[in-house]
């Protein structure tokens, strides 16, 4: 069974702004699901559909195969759940948010250990209002983590979080996940969803539309791979060119660079290169997640069209 599913879930607000439009989308447990898109795609009006927040003008959602509307409360319970731009302003400490949402949640857990699972126990009796922004992040995650959830829904996670921080939750991530948990990961930073998650969907103006890994999403899409060739010496280049798969070859000096069309083609290219001179060193690269975000999406809201009106579909806050 699905740990989350849609099925035609569709958002409008007013006649004009369809926020979601049609979605169906399948995510297994134990999976990371990066949930892409740029600004007012429609990632934080989905949540709010799986959550109840709001209510969805066509289609339906489940998780843990409970219906989001009529069964919330219940789904509640087993989830887990950060929310973008989860601040802290009255006078409770660190531990207190966090023995708050044990109690709020029946659980069981040690306040302590949640405090250094996210690496901010030792600032656990200090007023959270006073926290740093990316240590508020950490204990809002923290919070997620209380009563070990089914299901951990995280929109924009990242956010306010240095490089530690985030390495740190990406690892705390995957030790979830490998233990059962799904994670819906919502997030515009690229490199965060292509180092963690198993599967991408990427969202454009409402639509899905693309879903896949991400080494998959490359190949529909016609990426390239370009790997370096340092050599003893001046490597040949004609040769290269001619083998099936590379589209350029570009000699500097004793480095070749080959660009190859199909990405199979590299090791046939370093074949042939080491059989007539010595490779040193060989750097790889395949079509970012960057330039896949850029074909998918037609570069978001900044594409560069002919059309400056604004109209589409966007992204609204009731």
């Amino acid at each position: 069974m699905p740990s989350i599913q849609t099925d035609g879930l569709t958002k409008r607000f007013g006649e004009d702004v369809v926020a979601v439009d049609d979605l169906t989308l399948s995510i297994e447990e134990g999976e990371i699901f990066g949930f892409l898109g740029p600004n007012g795609a429609g990632k934080s009006t989905t949540i709010n559909l799986l959550l109840d927040f709001i209510r969805p003008t066509e289609g339906s959602a489940t998780v843990l195969g409970m219906d989001s509307q009529e069964e919330s409360a219940a789904i509640r319970d087993r989830i887990g759940v950060l929310p973008e731009g989860y601040g802290f302003d009255n006078y409770l400490t660190g531990r207190e948010y966090v023995e708050w949402t044990i109690d709020t949640k029946d659980a069981d857990d040690d306040p302590d250990e949640i405090l250094d699972t996210v690496g901010i126990l030792a600032d656990a009796d200090r007023v959270a209002a006073g926290y740093s922004k990316g240590m508020q992040q950490r204990l809002a995650f923290g919070m997620a983590l209380v009563d070990d959830p089914e299901v951990l829904i995280l929109d924009e996670p990242s956010t306010g979080l240095d490089p530690n921080g985030i390495q740190h939750m990406r690892s705390v991530i995957r030790d979830r996940a490998a233990n059962g948990t799904t994670v819906f990961f919502s997030s515009h930073i690229l490199s965060e969803v292509e180092a963690v998650c198993d599967r991408v969907g990427v969202m454009n103006e409402g639509k899905l539309v693309a879903m896949d890994s991400i080494e998959n999403l490359r190949d529909e899409a016609g990426g390239t791979a370009t790997i370096e060739l340092r050599c003893a010496a001046q490597p040949p280049t004609d040769g290269v060119e001619k083998l099936d798969g590379v589209a350029k070859a570009v000699v500097d000096g004793r480095v070749l660079t080959v660009h190859c069309s199909d990405p199979t083609a590299k090791v046939d290219a370093v074949r042939y290169v080491d059989d007539r001179v010595d490779v040193l060193d060989i750097l790889a690269d395949s079509t970012s997640l960057e330039e896949l975000f850029n074909q998918y999406t037609g570069g978001g809201r900044d594409r560069t069209t002919g059309d400056s009106s604004g109209s589409g579909s966007q992204e609204v806050s009731p």
